[in-house]
């Protein structure tokens, strides 16, 4: 095991693997006031209703539970909810600020907090956050630069990817530079369907991740939204690996081997212990 993790390592450090982050880096996390951070689906729907479940259809997947949530309360009380839970105060994970420290060009972030944008306040970088039901534009995100000197993020054309040295993809949003957040059935089925036709990433970025491997960290491929969304951000890929020790489904099995996947078998907690 020590062998493929080192493998692991030199692969993100001369940039042939890129760093994917999901939900699951989060468990075991909490708030400086105690509080658990939502680590997967059921611990997302619960933090979002008041630590009540619900009924078992929205139980599901927690963007059935939120779109249940917007039908009732609205879009803007589901962003107020969203950016309490990840404004909190928290420490960022050993495992972000392991794989920041490694100074990998590229960065998947699918989870919605700014820690990653926190570890990297005095690095210059750009960010790219993921937008849904955009009326005047097919583009599903937005393009940013981040000015190390002023500690704030300015909006920009595409091209300056061109010649970023560090990119931060965030396509579920996040709370910096304005909270903008992808959770709801309504919000993925409207993002997903510009993905298809191209227009969730820059051009820049169909080009670098032709022949990449990934790296899924705390990301579950249970649910048909997370291999969708996986699928589309990681097009043309060389393959890659996925960290659990958690017994794998059928669909789960299907996608991994369709996309060249290796599962490192072991919990995301000792790989950690292992990696850094």
């Amino acid at each position: 095991m020590k062998e493929i993790i080192e493998t692991i390592k030199k692969e993100l450090r001369n940039q042939t693997t890129v760093p994917y982050f999901g939900l699951g880096i989060f468990a075991g996390v909490k708030t400086k006031d105690g509080e658990e951070m939502p680590y997967d689906s059921d611990s997302m729907i619960l933090k979002m209703n008041n630590g009540r479940p619900m009924s078992e259809r929205l139980m599901f997947e927690y963007s059935r539970a939120v779109m249940h949530l917007e039908q009732r309360r609205g879009i803007e009380y589901i962003n107020q909810l969203v950016n309490h839970i990840y404004t909190k105060d928290f420490e960022p994970t050993t495992l972000q600020k392991t794989i920041v420290n490694m100074l990998p060009r590229y960065i998947i972030d699918t989870n919605r907090d700014s820690k990653i944008q926190e570890l990297l306040a005095y690095t210059p970088h750009c960010l790219i956050i993921g937008k849904s039901r955009v009326m005047a534009d097919k583009n599903r995100y937005e393009t940013y630069e981040y000015d190390v000197e002023n500690k704030k993020y300015f909006l920009v054309e595409d091209e300056v990817l061109d010649d970023a040295n560090m990119i931060l993809f965030k396509p579920m949003g996040s709370t910096i530079p304005d909270p903008t957040f992808i959770i709801s059935d309504a919000d993925y089925v409207d993002w997903l369907t510009e993905a298809m036709g191209g227009f969730a990433l820059p051009p820049v970025l169909k080009t670098y991740r032709k022949t990449k491997k990934y790296l899924f960290l705390g990301t579950y491929f249970d649910r048909d939204t997370d291999r969708m969304v996986a699928n589309e951000l990681t097009l043309d890929l060389e393959g890659g690996y996925v960290i659990t020790d958690k017994p794998l489904g059928k669909k789960e099995r299907k996608f991994i081997d369709k996309h060249n996947l290796e599962v490192v078998d072991m919990s995301l907690e000792a790989f950690i212990k292992e990696f850094i």
